[in-house]
């Protein structure tokens, strides 16, 4: 079962410092500039700053993007959706290549050693590291660094939201991933079907969640909340014989 979560759950002043939107939701083009990592058919495909695991596996694909700084927003852009397309160039820009659309879940480090600071994921500079697939979707291959436009745009993914377990019976970590619209989580609490209430998670990297409590042998209930501002519970998405390492997928999605 699956349904709207009330904002009276918890104190709004308490919401609204853990939900501040990772990004503006300003769907106006903005500057940026491009790159890409990897090769036609590889790339990345572990887990990355973001804590996902084998991106093919969990559905991303090559349709993603690494982040700097000025994006990366300490990790809470993880899982946020940007549409993305070349800069008018003849030079570098494929003729009616239109726009591409990614996915973020990796972030690309300041390097502070290159010459005047001047990396292109050295803040305050905003720059995607994407595919080698993506990238020349839009531009030419030889032209390695581009400028580009981009936008904020809802996660269309297919599915249900997915919660990843990890930790031991003392320390529960679950990753969630797979997320539509917003895409970038912000606030989970959990509940065990034994226990009284409900407890917030607290993010640890990523969109990797975590809470003290023993709930081995319970079902687990979520309430998650997305930087756009919706809220889902998501009622007995992992049964009470669940196991560490696994995945499981809510019947719905935001």
């Amino acid at each position: 079962m699956v349904m709207a979560w009330s904002n009276s759950l918890l104190p709004l002043a308490l919401l609204m410092v853990l939900c501040v939107p990772a990004l503006s939701d300003d769907s106006s083009w903005q500057s940026a500039h491009a790159t890409f990592y990897g090769d036609m058919q590889g790339g990345e495909t572990m887990q990355g700053a973001c804590g996902y695991g084998d991106l093919f596996q969990q559905g991303y694909g090559l349709e993603t993007a690494a982040l700097s700084t000025a994006l990366f927003n300490n990790g809470l852009s993880c899982g946020a959706c940007f549409e993305i397309k070349c800069v008018d160039d003849p030079q570098w820009c494929i003729p009616n290549a239109g726009s591409i659309k990614v996915t973020a879940t990796n972030f690309c480090p300041p390097n502070y050693s290159s010459p005047n600071f001047d990396h292109w994921c050295n803040p305050p500079q905003k720059h995607f590291d994407l595919s080698m697939s993506m990238f020349t979707t839009i531009a030419e291959y030889k032209a390695g660094i581009i400028p580009v436009k981009y936008r904020r745009v809802p996660c269309s993914k297919t599915g249900g939201v997915k919660f990843q377990t990890a930790g031991n019976p003392y320390w529960l970590q679950v990753l969630l991933y797979n997320v539509g619209n917003g895409g970038d989580v912000c606030q989970v609490s959990i509940k065990g079907s034994n226990s009284n209430g409900w407890t917030s998670m607290s993010r640890v990297w990523g969109q990797n969640w975590v809470t003290g409590e023993n709930l081995v042998g319970q079902s687990l209930s979520f309430q998650v909340r997305t930087s756009d501002g919706r809220v889902m519970e998501f009622d007995e998405v992992i049964p009470s014989n669940w196991q560490f390492g696994q995945s499981y997928e809510a019947n719905t999605n935001f």
